[in-house]
């Protein structure tokens, strides 16, 4: 590997001497005050950086390195910064953390422990990278809006990228807030009828006997208040894609008449008895457990099968590895830009009370939790107490080692995707042994390419 670049903020010639001798693996650029560390920022990228609190002129004081470090991360917001204090002003440590530095270190310095802090920062930083390259070459493709890290999700986005092309009738399960509809919308702007109207009606949002108009339209006359003819939903599709959300919720009445509609390609409107053919891809979602419904004599068994030629199962937020601090920061991007606020990235705090959360309402809930906090928010740094959220909440609690073993988990999901699974190059970025690494995905039940 070779030689990383390393910026050291120091005006202590000993501790200068002392910290490049410390960090013999990296290229190190020493520079001793706040205009130098920011020129050196400004003309090289530094991965990772070591800065003072005391510099000159206020070397008995924080304030001139509190500004050196609001300067670096105004012109480079990846690198990390590890702040270094004396014992007696852990509370200016802090209050750089809370402004965005990376992590802290306390004088004397031990040089173990500095290079331990600093080598995790650059294997965070290089993950942080191909994470973003990732996002970045995702976000070109059509399945944009579908924004993933995740192992489970990405072969979602494979199974929408085989499906897309035929005109399969697709049922697509998976909890509210999942991204349902987003999934259909990809279907259809992958398809051949992309460039005709996809149609979407929320089933459970429309009163019982109003959906049959809605669907298939009426004859003037056909009700009180039919003053004319209207087509229905189903009609507006002809041509393009029709998108029955929350098709569970569909009363049973109404679904003899869905059935024929879905095997015969003809409707009738209220109050008709012309027969109108519809030349229509149909996609389905819910978030009900249907089986359980057909069990229960609410869902005709003969229209579940019609309407799943295949299924798609969209998992919940929970169980999408670290796709939670990837949305989440995709959403502060976006409202913070609408809202016009400063606030352009998480605590540390924030992060972990996030990650714990179990997101019931999944990507909607996080969604709604992030746009608060942006709204909340006064400063650079979303904290928990904006997004309204508690790290002691019962649903967060985790033992030791079942919050260990789930960060493991995340991080090697991460490795696996940015890495396509080599093993050689996973084991480089995460800093263990291929064997080390062999064993612990054997523990997650993963597997490498060698």
């Amino acid at each position: 590997m070779s030689e990383q670049p390393l910026l050291v903020v120091e005006d202590d010639p000993g501790i200068q001497r002392q910290l490049r001798w410390c960090f013999d693996n990296y290229r190190v650029t020493i520079v001793d005050n706040r205009e130098s560390a920011l020129a050196a920022i400004e003309s090289q990228h530094f991965p990772v950086m070591t800065l003072d609190l005391g510099l000159p002129p206020d070397a008995d004081g924080a304030s001139e390195g509190l500004k050196a470090l609001a300067a670096v991360l105004d012109v480079a917001p990846h690198t990390k910064v590890i702040v270094v204090s004396g014992n007696d002003d852990r509370e200016n440590a802090m209050r750089a953390v809370a402004a965005g530095a990376y992590d802290f270190y306390c004088k004397p310095i031990d040089t173990d422990e500095l290079r331990l802090i600093v080598d995790r920062a650059l294997q965070l930083h290089r993950l942080e990278a191909d994470y973003r390259k990732l996002v970045s070459e995702t976000r070109t493709r059509v399945l944009e809006n579908i924004i993933t890290a995740s192992p489970a999700m990405e072969a979602v986005c494979r199974m929408v990228e085989r499906v897309a092309p035929t005109d399969v009738t697709t049922l697509i399960l998976g909890e509210s807030g999942t991204g349902k509809e987003l999934v259909a919308k990809a279907i259809h702007g992958l398809s051949e009828r992309s460039d005709r109207e996809l149609v979407a009606i929320n089933c459970a949002a429309i009163p019982e006997n109003l959906l049959e108009s809605e669907l298939f339209g009426y004859e003037k006359g056909a009700f009180t208040g039919a003053l004319k003819r209207k087509p229905g939903r189903i009609e507006f599709a002809s041509g393009g894609t029709l998108f029955l959300d929350e098709i569970g919720d569909i009363p049973l009445p109404l679904q003899s008449k869905l059935l024929r509609f879905l095997q015969e390609r003809v409707i009738q409107r209220l109050g008709g008895n012309e027969d109108i053919p519809v030349d229509v891809r149909v996609i389905c979602a819910t978030h009900q457990d249907l089986q359980r419904k057909i069990a229960d004599g609410s869902f005709r068994e003969d229209l579940y099968y019609r309407i799943s030629d295949i299924t798609i199962q969209v998992p919940p937020l929970r169980e999408r590895g670290g796709d939670i601090a990837l949305l989440a920061k995709v959403f502060l991007d976006r409202y913070r830009k609408q809202f016009k606020r400063s606030c352009d990235r998480f605590s540390q705090e924030a992060i972990e009370v996030l990650t714990c959360q179990p997101w019931h309402g999944n990507v909607r809930e996080l969604e709604g939790a992030i746009k608060r906090a942006v709204v909340m928010s006064d400063g650079a740094q979303v904290s928990p107490e904006d997004l309204g959220l508690l790290a002691n909440d019962e649903h967060s609690l985790l033992s030791l080692r079942e919050a260990r073993d789930k960060a493991e988990a995340e991080l090697l999901g991460k490795a696996e995707l940015i890495f396509s699974g080599n093993i050689t190059k996973m084991a480089e970025a995460l800093d263990v042994s291929r064997p080390t690494l062999y064993s612990l995905m054997e523990k997650h039940g993963m597997k490498g390419v060698g």
